[in-house]
C-alpha cells in the first residue's frame, strides 16, 4: 500500500465527513485516475458515497461496480453492500438480488449475514419458503449479534403459520439463550413474544385434541379453553364455533353455557331478554361492540330526555311528546332494539292489567302514536 496515496484517502474522507462532497470526489477521481492500485477500490466506494450524497444516482452506482470490479476482499463487497441498498430503495428487486447474491459470493463474515437475510426476505417475498428458510438458518448458524435475531423472528413465524410448532419453539430456545435481555432488551422480547405465540399455537392444539374426550369434566373445559384461547391468535370466528359446537352437545351443553357465563353473576330476575344477547356476544368475542352499542343508545336517551329538563320548571314545552317520542325510539336503531320495545310493551300491558296488547304493532313509529299526547 502507498502510504502517500492513503493520506490522500483520508483526506478525501475526512473533507466527505466535513460536509464538503465537492472537494472529496475531486481527490478520490485522482486516486482513481492512478490506475489499478491497491487503494482503487476504497476510493471507487468513497466516490459512491459522496456521489450519492450530492445527489447523484448513476454516478454513485457506478463507482459502485468500479470498486465490486476490483475484487478487494473488503472494499468490494463494502460497496456492493452499498450498491444493492441503493437498488432496494428505489425498488429494483432484480438488481438488488443480483447484488446480494454477489455480496455472498466475496465471502466477506461482515457482511454476509445481512446479504442473506436480504435474500431470504426476498425469496419470503416471493412465497419460496424453502429457500427463505436455507438463508434464515445460515443466519442463525453463523451467530452475528445483529442479525440472527432478525432471521429467527421472521423465521420462527413463517413455521407457525405452517403448523411446525415444535420447530419454531426449538429454534427460539435455542437462540434466546444466546441473547442477554439486559444488552439486547429489544431482540429478546421480540423473540420471547414469538416464544409465547408458539406456546399458545401449542395449546390450541393440545385443547382441539381435547374436544372429542368421553370425559365429561374435562370435555366442557377443553371446549372453554379453546375457545377463550383462539382470539388470542386472531381466529374470534373461530372461537365462536367452538362454543356453538360445545353449547349444542346434549351432554356437555349445560355446563359449557355455565362456563360461557362464568362472569355474568345471577340475573334477577331469571331470564331477562338481553341474556342470550350478552351469550352471543361472548361467543363471538363481541362484548366491546355490544357495550358500545348500549352506552351509545342510553347516551342518546339521555341527551333527548334531558332537553325536558334543560327548557326549566315551567312545565313540559310544547315539543316534550315529540322530545319523548324520539327518546324511546332510539334503541331500535340497534339488533336488540325490538327486544327492548317488546320488553316495555309486555311491562306495560301487565301494569294496566289487559289481557291483549295495548300498543299498536311496530310501535314506536311517529306514524304510530301511543295515544293524543
Amino acid at each position: 500500500m502507498n502510504t502517500e496515496i492513503q493520506a490522500r484517502c483520508d483526506e478525501a474522507r475526512r473533507h466527505a465527513e466535513a460536509g464538503d462532497t465537492a472537494r472529496a470526489g475531486e481527490l478520490f477521481e485522482e486516486i482513481l485516475g492512478l490506475g489499478d492500485i491497491p487503494e482503487r477500490a476504497q476510493a471507487a466506494l468513497g466516490l459512491a458515497v459522496v456521489r450519492e450524497d450530492a445527489g447523484d444516482l448513476e454516478g454513485a452506482r457506478a463507482a459502485d461496480l468500479q470498486a465490486i470490479e476490483t475484487g478487494d476482499p473488503e472494499y468490494a463487497p463494502r460497496a456492493a453492500y452499498h450498491l444493492a441498498l441503493s437498488y432496494e430503495r428505489t425498488g429494483e428487486r432484480d438488481a438488488a438480488l443480483a447484488t446480494w447474491r454477489r455480496i455472498v459470493e466475496f465471502g466477506n463474515p461482515a457482511y454476509l449475514p445481512p446479504a442473506r437475510l436480504a435474500l431470504a426476505q426476498l425469496a419470503d417475498a416471493d412465497g419460496d419458503f424453502e429457500a427463505a428458510r436455507e438463508q434464515w438458518e445460515l443466519v442463525i448458524a453463523e451467530g452475528d449479534r445483529r442479525y440472527t435475531p432478525i432471521a429467527a423472528h421472521d423465521l420462527a413465524h413463517r413455521l407457525l403459520e405452517r403448523g411446525e410448532t415444535a420447530r419454531a419453539q426449538r429454534l427460539l430456545a435455542e437462540v434466546l439463550r444466546e441473547i442477554d435481555p439486559a444488552v439486547a432488551p429489544h431482540p429478546y422480547a421480540r423473540l420471547a413474544v414469538t416464544m409465547g405465540l408458539a406456546h399458545l399455537d401449542q395449546a390450541i392444539g393440545a385443547f382441539s385434541a381435547a374436544l372429542d374426550t368421553e370425559d365429561a369434566e374435562m370435555a366442557p373445559l377443553a371446549v372453554e379453553l379453546l375457545a377463550r384461547t383462539l382470539p388470542l391468535r386472531g381466529r374470534s370466528g373461530a372461537a365462536g364455533d367452538v362454543w356453538a359446537g360445545g353449547l349444542a352437545d346434549p351432554v356437555i351443553g349445560g355446563q359449557v353455557r355455565a362456563r360461557l357465563r362464568r362472569e355474568f353473576g345471577e340475573p334477577e330476575p331469571a331470564g331477562l331478554w338481553w341474556e342470550p344477547l350478552v351469550e352471543d356476544a361472548v361467543q363471538d368475542g363481541a362484548v366491546p361492540a355490544l357495550t358500545g352499542e348500549v352506552f351509545g343508545a342510553l347516551d342518546h336517551l339521555y341527551s333527548l330526555i334531558a332537553l325536558r329538563y334543560a327548557q326549566g320548571p315551567g312545565g313540559l314545552p310544547d315539543d316534550a311528546y315529540d322530545l319523548l317520542g324520539e327518546a324511546v325510539a332510539v334503541p331500535g336503531e340497534y339488533p336488540w332494539g325490538s327486544r327492548l320495545h317488546a320488553s316495555f310493551a309486555e311491562r306495560l300491558q301487565a301494569a294496566m292489567g289487559s289481557t291483549e296488547p295495548v300498543l299498536p304493532p311496530g310501535w314506536p313509529h311517529e306514524d304510530q302514536p301511543i295515544g293524543d299526547g
